[in-house]
């Protein structure tokens, strides 16, 4: 069964989660200052990495900077399905590359780049995690081809996204699904009062209690949604040593956004 599914709805995929910029502390903005430089990666086309920092969703940005086919959903069908009462649940996905073109808008309107970056600033003020990578199970829903065309930029949350069937998903399902490079999340004891509000919103369940609360960095997924929902900020991420290009890069590998 297992390789079944993995087939008909995961095959040729590869996702990245992108964590909120408000996950990221005064003084690991701070830190991260000197370790960028100004490179041109070419995805398709050149993508030209300009900002002092970068922090992670200046990837998706310079993504969808460089971006012809640009559509956003007109709500997010995972809140949706639930009736959300905690995060908007106009702010749906955002989708890329020539099949676009063949999504309905009835669901969808296409968007400039400034649009669709404005869109993603709207998702980390509400406090959501972005995941962006080629996703085969959006070709099949929305009945649209090729799925080698189209980019998926999910804004998610904890309670509802489709992806908190994450932890349950077999080994070899998961390992299509990445860690941002460089992010990495560390523990304040000293801070921590034990409240457990980071296990309800842990992603991938790699956040447990026994005495004190354990992460567990190999199951992690570094989406950062504890450290937002942390009450005394013991709980911190850490982003730094980015290897962007290497993430553009499988992107590329993925997903053809635009005609080289």
């Amino acid at each position: 069964m297992d390789k079944i599914i993995s087939k008909v709805v995961f095959e040729g995929d590869g996702t990245y989660f992108v964590p909120n910029d408000k996950s990221m502390t005064k003084e690991n903005i701070e830190s991260n200052k000197n370790k960028t430089t100004v490179s041109t990666i070419e995805i398709n086309k050149n993508i030209q990495i300009v900002d002092k920092v970068i922090t992670p969703t200046d990837i998706i940005k310079n993504i969808i900077k460089q971006s012809d086919d640009i559509v956003i959903m007109n709500k997010c069908l995972c809140r949706r399905s639930t009736n959300c009462e905690d995060y908007p649940i106009d702010l749906g996905c955002i989708f890329i590359g020539k099949t676009t073109r063949k999504i309905s808008r009835r669901h969808c309107r296409p968007v400039s780049q400034q649009e669709a970056i404005d869109h993603i600033d709207k998702c980390d003020e509400e406090g959501l995690v972005h995941i962006v990578g080629r996703n085969k199970m959006d070709s099949l829903w929305m009945n649209v081809r090729p799925g080698d065309e189209l980019l998926t930029i999910c804004n998610c949350c904890p309670c509802c996204c489709l992806w908190k069937v994450y932890p349950n998903l077999s080994d070899g399902i998961q390992k299509d699904f990445y860690k941002l490079p460089g992010v990495s999340i560390s523990m304040d004891y000293d801070k921590c009062i034990s409240c457990k509000k980071c296990i309800d919103v842990c992603f991938s369940n790699a956040i447990s209690y026994t005495n004190k609360i354990s992460i567990n960095h190999d199951v992690c997924i570094g989406c950062g949604q504890c450290t937002l929902k942390c009450p005394t900020n013991a709980l911190r991420l850490n982003y730094e040593n980015v290897d962007v290009e290497s993430v553009l890069n499988k992107i590329d590998s993925l997903v053809k956004i635009n005609d080289k």
